[in-house]
Protein backbone atom coordinates (compact mmCIF):
# COMPACT_ATOMS: atom_id res chain seq x y z
CA UNK A 1 0.00 0.00 0.00
CA UNK A 2 2.99 2.21 0.71
CA UNK A 3 4.28 1.58 -2.58
CA UNK A 4 0.82 2.51 -4.24
CA UNK A 5 0.57 5.81 -2.50
CA UNK A 6 4.44 6.64 -3.31
CA UNK A 7 4.10 5.95 -7.35
CA UNK A 8 0.68 7.93 -6.94
CA UNK A 9 2.42 10.80 -5.12
CA UNK A 10 5.25 10.91 -7.98
CA UNK A 11 3.11 10.71 -10.75
CA UNK A 12 1.05 13.86 -9.23
CA UNK A 13 4.50 15.34 -9.00
CA UNK A 14 5.79 14.82 -12.02
CA UNK A 15 2.54 15.96 -13.88
CA UNK A 16 2.66 19.41 -11.46
CA UNK A 17 5.75 19.15 -13.10
CA UNK A 18 5.13 19.40 -16.86
CA UNK A 19 2.31 21.47 -16.22
CA UNK A 20 4.21 24.29 -14.22
CA UNK A 21 7.41 23.95 -16.82
CA UNK A 22 5.38 25.06 -19.79
CA UNK A 23 7.51 27.93 -22.03
CA UNK A 24 5.48 31.44 -20.73
CA UNK A 25 5.88 33.94 -23.41
CA UNK A 26 7.11 37.33 -22.04
CA UNK A 27 4.99 40.45 -22.38
CA UNK A 28 7.94 42.05 -24.68
CA UNK A 29 7.34 39.20 -27.15
CA UNK A 30 3.11 39.82 -27.17
CA UNK A 31 4.02 43.49 -27.23
CA UNK A 32 5.96 43.21 -30.42
CA UNK A 33 3.42 40.68 -32.35
CA UNK A 34 0.72 43.02 -31.61
CA UNK A 35 2.70 45.97 -32.21
CA UNK A 36 2.92 44.51 -35.78
CA UNK A 37 -0.32 43.84 -36.42
CA UNK A 38 -1.43 47.34 -35.36
CA UNK A 39 0.74 49.53 -37.90
CA UNK A 40 -1.55 48.80 -40.26
CA UNK A 41 -3.43 51.54 -38.90
CA UNK A 42 -1.56 54.25 -37.67
CA UNK A 43 -3.75 56.08 -35.97
CA UNK A 44 -4.40 53.20 -33.18
CA UNK A 45 -1.82 51.52 -30.84
CA UNK A 46 -1.54 48.65 -28.62
CA UNK A 47 -0.11 47.82 -25.18
CA UNK A 48 0.50 44.35 -23.75
CA UNK A 49 0.27 43.84 -19.59
CA UNK A 50 0.15 40.70 -18.60
CA UNK A 51 -0.90 38.89 -21.21
CA UNK A 52 -4.00 41.41 -21.96
CA UNK A 53 -3.57 43.57 -24.97
CA UNK A 54 -5.03 46.62 -24.59
CA UNK A 55 -5.95 48.60 -27.86
CA UNK A 56 -6.69 52.43 -28.77
CA UNK A 57 -6.82 55.02 -30.69
CA UNK A 58 -9.47 55.61 -34.39
CA UNK A 59 -10.21 53.43 -36.89
CA UNK A 60 -11.75 54.95 -39.81
CA UNK A 61 -14.58 51.83 -39.59
CA UNK A 62 -16.07 49.51 -37.37
CA UNK A 63 -14.94 46.81 -39.66
CA UNK A 64 -11.01 46.88 -39.39
CA UNK A 65 -11.45 47.51 -35.89
CA UNK A 66 -13.03 44.25 -35.62
CA UNK A 67 -9.98 43.03 -37.72
CA UNK A 68 -7.28 43.96 -35.70
CA UNK A 69 -9.06 42.81 -32.46
CA UNK A 70 -9.36 39.50 -33.83
CA UNK A 71 -5.90 39.29 -35.19
CA UNK A 72 -4.27 40.12 -31.49
CA UNK A 73 -6.98 37.08 -29.87
CA UNK A 74 -4.82 34.73 -32.31
CA UNK A 75 -1.84 35.71 -31.06
CA UNK A 76 -0.92 32.62 -28.51
CA UNK A 77 -0.81 34.31 -25.15
CA UNK A 78 -2.69 36.79 -24.91
CA UNK A 79 -4.97 36.43 -22.80
CA UNK A 80 -7.80 39.40 -23.79
CA UNK A 81 -7.83 42.46 -25.81
CA UNK A 82 -9.36 45.37 -23.77
CA UNK A 83 -11.05 47.53 -26.43
CA UNK A 84 -10.70 50.99 -25.84
CA UNK A 85 -10.50 52.20 -29.30
CA UNK A 86 -13.01 54.39 -31.57
CA UNK A 87 -14.19 54.09 -34.54
CA UNK A 88 -14.04 57.54 -36.61
CA UNK A 89 -17.72 59.46 -37.23
CA UNK A 90 -18.00 58.93 -41.43
CA UNK A 91 -17.02 62.03 -43.04
CA UNK A 92 -20.44 63.87 -44.21
CA UNK A 93 -19.10 65.26 -47.59
CA UNK A 94 -19.49 68.71 -47.65
CA UNK A 95 -23.10 69.85 -49.33
CA UNK A 96 -22.96 70.91 -53.17
CA UNK A 97 -24.51 74.02 -53.91
CA UNK A 98 -26.30 73.05 -56.82
CA UNK A 99 -28.20 76.13 -58.72
CA UNK A 100 -29.55 75.42 -61.66
CA UNK A 101 -28.60 78.15 -64.68
CA UNK A 102 -31.71 79.15 -66.11
CA UNK A 103 -31.40 79.53 -70.01
CA UNK A 104 -32.53 83.10 -70.63
CA UNK A 105 -34.20 81.65 -73.83
CA UNK A 106 -36.44 78.96 -71.42
CA UNK A 107 -37.02 82.46 -69.40
CA UNK A 108 -37.67 84.26 -72.31
CA UNK A 109 -40.60 81.72 -73.58
CA UNK A 110 -42.00 81.29 -69.67
CA UNK A 111 -42.38 85.68 -69.95
CA UNK A 112 -44.11 85.08 -73.57
CA UNK A 113 -46.00 82.72 -72.18
CA UNK A 114 -47.67 84.64 -68.65
CA UNK A 115 -47.69 87.90 -71.21
CA UNK A 116 -50.90 87.92 -70.60
CA UNK A 117 -51.19 88.25 -67.02
CA UNK A 118 -49.61 91.50 -65.99
CA UNK A 119 -49.28 90.59 -62.33
CA UNK A 120 -47.44 87.49 -63.12
CA UNK A 121 -43.36 88.40 -63.04
CA UNK A 122 -41.05 85.75 -64.02
CA UNK A 123 -37.95 85.64 -61.99
CA UNK A 124 -34.31 83.79 -61.52
CA UNK A 125 -34.53 82.54 -57.63
CA UNK A 126 -31.99 80.93 -56.55
CA UNK A 127 -30.88 79.67 -59.60
CA UNK A 128 -34.39 78.42 -60.29
CA UNK A 129 -37.16 79.61 -62.17
CA UNK A 130 -39.84 81.18 -60.27
CA UNK A 131 -43.26 82.87 -61.15
CA UNK A 132 -44.50 86.15 -58.26
CA UNK A 133 -47.52 87.76 -58.06
CA UNK A 134 -51.11 87.64 -57.76
CA UNK A 135 -53.51 86.21 -59.76
CA UNK A 136 -57.09 84.66 -59.36
CA UNK A 137 -58.12 81.06 -59.05
CA UNK A 138 -58.82 80.96 -62.91
CA UNK A 139 -55.48 82.85 -63.94
CA UNK A 140 -53.10 80.53 -61.79
CA UNK A 141 -54.69 77.45 -63.86
CA UNK A 142 -54.16 78.96 -67.19
CA UNK A 143 -50.51 80.26 -66.34
CA UNK A 144 -50.02 77.18 -65.22
CA UNK A 145 -51.53 74.96 -68.11
CA UNK A 146 -49.68 77.32 -70.24
CA UNK A 147 -46.20 77.37 -68.56
CA UNK A 148 -46.64 72.95 -68.45
CA UNK A 149 -47.04 72.73 -71.88
CA UNK A 150 -43.55 74.61 -72.81
CA UNK A 151 -41.89 71.98 -70.80
CA UNK A 152 -39.19 73.86 -69.66
CA UNK A 153 -38.99 71.72 -66.33
CA UNK A 154 -39.01 72.70 -62.75
CA UNK A 155 -41.10 76.09 -61.87
CA UNK A 156 -41.72 77.29 -58.50
CA UNK A 157 -45.20 79.00 -58.38
CA UNK A 158 -45.01 81.56 -55.77
CA UNK A 159 -47.82 83.35 -56.89
CA UNK A 160 -50.98 84.31 -54.45
CA UNK A 161 -54.34 82.91 -55.63
CA UNK A 162 -57.55 85.59 -54.73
Amino acid sequence: MKKTIAMAALALAVSFGSISCKKKVSDADLQTQATTIVTSNPNASVEVKEGVAHLSGTFPDQASKDAVIAKLKAVTGVKEVMDMATVAPAATPAPVETQSAVDPAVQKKVQDAVKDFPSVKVEVVNGELTLTGSVSKEQARKVKESVDALKVGKVNYNYTVK
